[in-house]
């Protein structure tokens, strides 16, 4: 069995464990070996083998003791976001080279405490700026997924591409994600895995390397919908460090996965039939829809109508919030530091500093942020902008108040594509990929992928289900009966 304890859930080694039948070295050892046999993948930027057999030699003890907290002795990957004390956190950045931070971020320290491993720090798009993580420092990460036998390498999403990555090749049980305009959710479509994205404030912020601050949400990324309750459960809660963090009990996830939705109301927008949807997606939406149907569901169509300006709002609105987050690198007080030439001063020292560490990406969305803030353009674009997303959040509220319980939609326009594919497209092209995930973002509300079917290719497509404001229990209740109508188990063949 040993062979393929890092092909269990969370709550397989969670009972496995609690029997005494695997022990939490065993499953870390499991993880560690299928990490280094997975360096093609370029998933983990950061192993920490060191640390992941002391937690689980820890775990252990804690499990003979009974005190065993659901994710006791769980191996997790942590994207390069989290701060984690003495390990490297670059958020993917060649300006943050040599970090590490003296804290814990707030969302691993919960973990920890909850008794889960860290097997390490996971690859991703700089600052989480991307859709595909080609813009990371580490270079890409791969999609274990292949399109039937051509072996052309495959995005496996972002910006949480490295979580997404070492989770459907089983190289870690779960991992923690992050989610701006859908980078949860997209990476998670791709992969063929289950990505959450809890409502704004469930999860603090705080220790994490901050891309958009008002619309930034950890989350966990998992192989089952009953894995993301469970994870979910650890990661929540009021953190007095975030002042965005919401004083809200978190309730049992996973007690609340009945597998009964007869009687709610499942809303289907329809906005979100965009021109030029492959038929595939199509198809398999009115899949999931007929899957929800058959479970008792109510369907009924509703209208979002502002969500055609929700991508270039949500344009205006991050790289706004990017360039004042990361205005604070600047060679002075930590990371790089650019060599100075004689006669530079502080002035060169910051441009330098700056054109050298970040890469351009990073540097494109910093440059509209400042454009839409500067002094004759703020109303123009970033108050518009704002006035838009109000307006995007009286949809979904309008909705809700109608009795639509959660509302399901595609996940991406389509299936992974190849690295490099896009390279020479306009950005906006990229920028498409968050088509279907930045409402949410802007709306503040809790999103789920969930895997439903594959493509003509072989490749996984994801449908995601949106749901009311701080309602994860009943939101993932749903996506549980979609989860298990779809029978979804396929796996990429290993080629790594």
């Amino acid at each position: 069995m040993s062979d393929a304890l890092n092909r269990l859930t969370i709550a397989g080694a969670r009972d496995a464990l609690r029997k005494g039948e695997i022990s939490a070295v065993d499953l870390t050892m499991a993880c560690m070996t299928a990490m280094d046999a997975a360096g093609n993948l370029n998933a983990f930027v950061h192993p920490t083998p060191e640390i992941a057999l002391e937690q689980a030699r820890a775990a252990d003890a804690r499990i003979q003791a009974g005190d065993a907290p659901a994710m006791c002795g769980i191996p997790l990957g942590i994207k390069d976001l989290f701060c984690t004390r003495g390990v490297p956190s670059q958020a993917a950045s060649a300006i943050l080279k040599g970090f590490r931070p003296e804290y814990e971020s707030t969302v691993t320290a919960k973990l920890f405490e909850a008794g889960a491993v860290m097997l390490g720090k996971l690859n991703m798009d700089e600052f989480a700026m991307g859709s595909s993580n080609e813009t990371s420092t580490y270079g890409n990460a791969v999609n274990p997924w292949r399109r039937g036998n051509d072996m052309t390498p495959l995005t496996p999403g972002g910006s949480s591409g490295g979580s997404a990555a070492a989770v459907a090749a089983d190289l870690c049980l779960a991992a923690t994600g992050t989610d701006t305009g859908g980078s949860i959710r997209q990476p998670a479509a791709f992969t063929g895995i289950v990505g959450l994205k809890p409502t704004y404030g469930r999860c603090s912020r705080w220790g994490i390397v901050a891309f958009a601050s008002s619309l930034d949400q950890a989350g966990p990324m998992t192989k089952s919908v009953r894995d993301a309750a469970i994870m979910l459960g650890a990661m929540a809660g009021e953190d007095a460090k975030d002042s965005t963090s919401a004083p809200i009990e978190v309730p049992d996830f996973e007690a609340m996965l009945t597998g009964d939705i007869r009687g709610k109301t499942i809303g289907i927008p329809r906005e979100y039939r965009m021109d030029g949807m492959p038929d595939e997606i199509e198809a398999l939406w009115a899949e999931g829809r007929r899957m929800l149907e058959d479970a008792g569901a109510k369907i009924v169509d509703i209208s979002l109508p502002h969500t055609k300006y929700a991508l270039p709002a949500y344009y205006v609105i991050a790289p706004a919030e990017a360039s004042s987050n990361l205005a604070r690198y600047d060679g002075v007080r930590f990371g790089h530091r650019a060599t100075l030439g004689q006669g530079d001063g502080i002035t060169e020292m910051y441009e330098k500093t700056r054109a050298e560490g970040f890469g351009p990406e990073v540097q494109r969305r910093v440059m509209i942020g400042t454009y839409v803030l500067s002094a004759g353009f703020y109303d123009a674009y970033y108050n518009r902008a704002r006035k838009v997303r109000a307006l995007i959040k009286r949809d979904f509220d309008e909705a809700f108040a109608q009795g639509v319980d959660a509302i399901l939609t595609p996940a991406t326009p389509s299936a992974a594509f190849g690295l490099g594919e896009m390279a020479d497209a306009d950005p906006i092209q990229m920028y498409l990929n968050d088509v279907f995930t930045v409402t949410v973002n802007l709306a503040g509300l809790p999103g789920v992928s969930v895997p439903v079917g594959l493509d003509r290719q072989g490749l996984p497509l994801g449908l995601q289900l949106i749901g009311r404001p701080w309602e994860e229990g009943d939101l993932l209740n749903t996506a549980q009966v979609l989860e298990s109508a779809a029978g979804f188990a396929a796996k990429p063949a290993r080629w790594w």
